[in-house]
């Protein structure tokens, strides 16, 4: 999924299967993660559920994802 199509993307974010990363799980303030099309990924906030949601391409969360690894986020 490129930038363009990720602009038009739509779902149905209740039926997503939202998970919480393992590092996260046990505590309070965490997301949680779901998988899209195309590799992309959809971030909300596990205490606010319904409140807004982040999408990544493929390749952004790439680049996101390594940033936390590395300890740049």
């Amino acid at each position: 999924m490129n930038d363009r199509e990720m602009d038009h993307y739509t779902c149905d974010l209740a039926s997503l299967g939202w998970r919480k990363p393992a590092a996260s799980a046990a505590e309070n303030d965490c997301v949680e993660v779901a998988n899209l099309s195309g590799g992309a990924k959809a971030v909300r906030d596990s205490k606010n559920p319904d409140g807004g949601v982040l999408c990544f391409t493929a390749s952004e969360w790439d680049v996101f994802h390594q940033g936390i690894l590395l300890g740049q986020l």
